[in-house]
């Protein structure tokens, strides 16, 4: 009979480390501690990482609002306990920190560079390079959807409808994604990860979501080039 090994983890702030700033508060980063097979690695937590980001960070009429480390805990928490039980018979500390990069990552934040590009070209060869400039800089502090919300008010349609169309043809999915994942979603917790996408639900209301928000594109081509994400990494 094969022996079975309990596998063990905790978050926790590194208190070895200097402390960061948190959307305006000093921390320790948030770190993740894992044993398995009495070996044990400890690796820095992605959301901590990712949900540090000043677009996270909300302000409005004299309140602020950011994701708690109780928050991002907790989405941790999820991500290990799904990879343990989907690799339950073929688990090991490789295996894990393979699983681990792809199940955590934030979709819409791996293709928001590959988007951004292609609004800084689309607009460099609109004759606008200034523009293309100000919108890469400001995509620091905001996220791209909600530019390119604006810019449905600011722009002339048919400038609009070639900039949205062109997108989805010569830049990644991130429009599709980010527009799926507010309608699901509540603040401060704006992110799809791969390992929800992974789940037929999530496919499901995602298809329907293209449907009725992009009907002059393919279901599948866009769910194609959803699949191909890791690429944009």
């Amino acid at each position: 009979m094969n022996k079975v090994y309990k596998i063990t983890y905790k978050a926790y702030l590194n208190e070895r480390l200097k402390q960061v700033d948190f959307h305006g508060q000093l921390t320790y980063p948030l770190y993740i501690q894992l044993t398995f097979e009495r070996k044990t690695i400890f690796f820095k937590s992605y959301f901590f990482e990712l949900l540090s980001k000043s677009r996270y960070f909300l302000s409005v009429a004299g309140l602020s609002k950011s994701p708690s480390i109780k928050e991002i805990i907790a989405k941790e928490n999820e991500v290990i306990d799904f990879i343990i039980g989907k690799h339950g018979d073929d688990f090991s500390l490789e295996v894990f920190k393979q699983a681990y990069a792809y199940y955590s990552k934030d979709l819409c934040d791996v293709t928001e560079n590959g988007f951004l590009d292609y609004l800084h070209t689309f607009f460099e060869d609109k004759g606008m390079p200034s523009l293309a400039t100000v919108i890469r800089e400001g995509a620091k502090s905001c996220s791209v959807y909600e530019v390119v919300r604006d810019l449905k008010m600011a722009f002339q349609k048919s400038l609009y409808d070639e900039m949205i169309e062109d997108a989805l043809y010569y830049a990644p999915p991130y429009l599709p994604l980010y527009g799926f994942m507010v309608e699901i979603k509540k603040w401060p917790m704006l992110i799809l990860t791969g390992m929800e996408l992974e789940r037929p639900e999530t496919q499901s209301a995602f298809s329907d979501y293209i449907v009725k928000h992009y009907p002059g594109i393919a279901v599948e081509e866009v769910l194609r080039q959803v699949g191909k994400w890791p690429d944009y990494l």
